[in-house]
């Protein structure tokens, strides 16, 4: 099995998972820093990385073994081939077709805010909802929740993990202008230029004293978030680093 190693940073290797898929990836695997594609044959790709080999019996296999199930809060994150036997909410998730497994950073620090945040009957939007898993996790709270993506390929894969979940929340394909209505909660897993670009419209979809979940963000790029936010008339509320990453907590006066 063929291997390239895709190296770049949170966002650059998001904008290149659907194009992965397209050029026939059979799984992605995500590493600190990098992102290992998994081909049946070598190819020619404009991206930044290398390739390596790793013995084609064994390769799917010891990929499904690394992946670990992840405790976030109140969650559990499992894949179909995972068992598991303690009292976590569980949410079950095809890892590989969108990022938003868990097992990144940005994405267990948002679902464990989710779950300290999130009121049943709250309004919730999942901002680039990629695998659907924040949607999924606000409607398990007791949310009702809608995820959007400007990324055609992830909607049908998060409206698959949903109705794996028992759930159902809305996914639509678009961006922030195409959301209906006002938002008790937005959640957000996007880069820290966006979410500056956003900021404007933000409070247009948040009800008075709601909040935004942000996450995403590299620390070093905290500073042009917290700016903008706070230009549009955002409290902050809560900081929690990880690793190389932030996640932010702003309320809406």
């Amino acid at each position: 099995m063929h291997v390239f190693r895709l190296k770049g940073n949170f966002e650059t290797l998001d904008a290149y998972t659907p194009l992965l898929f397209d050029l026939g990836a059979r799984g992605l695997e995500e590493k600190p820093g990098e992102v290992w594609a998994y081909f049946p044959t070598r190819l020619e790709l404009p991206l930044p990385g290398e390739w390596a080999e790793l013995p084609d019996t064994d390769w799917l296999e010891a990929w499904r073994r690394d992946l670990k199930p992840v405790r976030a809060g109140p969650f559990v994150v499992l894949a179909p081939w995972h068992r598991w036997e303690g009292p976590e909410q569980r949410i079950l998730l095809e890892p590989g077709m969108a990022f938003g497994t868990g097992h990144h950073e940005t994405t267990r620090m948002a679902l464990e805010a989710l779950a300290e945040r999130v009121k049943p009957g709250m309004r919730v939007l999942d901002l680039g909802t990629g695998s659907g898993i924040l949607a999924i996790a606000a409607q398990m709270l007791g949310a009702w929740a809608v995820g959007v993506d400007n990324d055609p390929a992830v909607i049908p894969q998060a409206r698959h993990n949903a109705a794996a979940n028992g759930v159902s929340p809305e996914f639509f394909l678009g961006t922030l202008e195409n959301a209906h209505g006002v938002f008790d909660l937005i959640v957000a897993n996007l880069y820290a230029e966006l979410h500056a670009e956003l900021a404007p419209l933000y409070p247009t979809y948040l009800v008075q004293g709601g909040h935004m979940l942000m996450t995403g963000i590299l620390s070093e790029r905290e500073r042009l978030v917290d700016n903008a936010m706070r230009a549009q008339g955002f409290e902050s509320l809560h900081r929690r680093p990880e690793g190389e990453w932030v996640h932010l907590i702003y309320r809406k006066p």
